[in-house]
């Protein structure tokens, strides 16, 4: 066995920096009226003594808890599968981290796992929710405005309960799908096809709704349903084949349905994009880059959307989350920020 040194106690830290314990304790805690100098001089015996706070009664001082609940209203086999869930993860981890909050994830695999996040977030562990991929019937907003606890929101809400105070990030879906549509009229492709993703989501709905806008006349028999998986993609595009043989471009929902649908045109003998051209959504890397020939698709910045969801929350609950980065002109809808789309030309159409 080894000894183990004791822990430094907020007493060593005021007698190494020559304050009272109270000026330390205002200091770790991040209270003001503390002049700088000071302040530094207990930073600086934090620093020397390696004094790491007690996050039990740092918490009864600042009544935060410095976590935040990221749920993801999909399980979990999804959520580790899908690039999608990594980017905006990863740009949420970021934010908090750069300013010291933990991330808490929680997954809802099924119904049965609702009342279990509800309890969760109504137990007082984390000082705010960060909530993405809901489907308009989830009871997850619900039991989050039930729990009290400060949310953001990742998409446009699908349910309208008369609030104007819901927060949100999304992006420009149904613009970014007018774009990609227009770019395929513009090759000369007169019969173009879509596969939706889930239309129980917002995102899917609007890009769906962004394809009407532009083709208003379009064959019913040129839109499949699709779920936002390769799997689905596949499905969907052997259903338009054996549908609409003459179709000459696709528009699918997002990169992943892309995907699978250039497998199943080139098991059916099509060129991509002589015979058939295509665009996706999302320019997911790698697979927007992998796939062949290397996809056509609309971008939106999903880590950044991540950061926003987080630099929002982080705002409500009165904190300074500084600048960082440089987010592309959003446009401020309701309580809502919605990021601009891009559409990135490579060989698919």
């Amino acid at each position: 066995m080894t000894d183990t040194a004791p822990r430094p106690t907020l007493e060593a830290v005021a007698e190494r920096a020559g304050v009272s314990r109270a000026t330390v304790s205002r200091v770790v805690n991040g209270a003001h009226g503390v002049r700088e100098a000071l302040a530094e001089r207990v930073r600086r015996a934090v620093e020397e003594l390696g004094y790491v706070p007690n996050q039990a009664a740092r918490s009864l001082v600042t009544r935060r808890h410095d976590a935040v609940a990221v749920v993801a209203a999909e399980p979990e086999t999804r959520v580790f599968a899908d690039p999608y869930f990594a980017q905006q993860l990863r740009g949420i981890s970021k934010e908090l981290t750069a300013h010291d909050s933990q991330l808490v994830l929680l997954l809802t695999e099924g119904r049965e796992d609702h009342a279990r996040v509800g309890r969760y977030l109504a137990g007082g562990h984390v000082d705010g929710a960060l909530v993405f991929s809901l489907h308009l019937d989830d009871p997850l907003p619900g039991l989050v405005r039930g729990a009290g606890v400060p949310t953001v929101f990742g998409g446009r809400p699908g349910w309208d309960d008369g609030r104007d105070d819901v927060v949100y990030v999304d992006s420009d879906n149904r613009g970014g799908a007018r774009d990609a549509v227009r770019h395929l009229a513009g090759l000369g492709r007169t019969r173009i096809a879509h596969i939706t993703g889930p239309l129980d989501q917002t995102s899917a709905a609007d890009r769906l709704a962004g394809f009407r806008d532009v083709r208003a006349d379009t064959d019913e028999g040129l839109v499949a349903r699709g779920d936002f998986t390769s799997g689905g993609g596949e499905r969907a595009m052997r259903e338009l084949l054996d549908r609409r043989p003459d179709l000459d471009a696709v528009f699918a929902a997002n990169d992943l349905t892309a995907a699978g649908a250039l497998r199943v045109l080139r098991e059916r003998g099509r060129r991509v994009p002589d015979d058939v051209a295509v665009v996706g959504f999302d320019d997911m890397l790698p697979v927007a880059e992998e796939t062949d020939p290397p996809l056509t698709t609309v971008r939106q910045d999903i880590e950044e959307m991540g950061r926003l969801m987080a630099r929002l929350l982080l705002r409500g609950l009165d904190r300074d989350p500084g600048t960082g980065p440089t987010a592309p002109s959003p446009t401020v809808r309701r309580s809502g920020v919605v990021l601009p789309t891009t559409l990135v030309r490579r060989a698919s159409a």
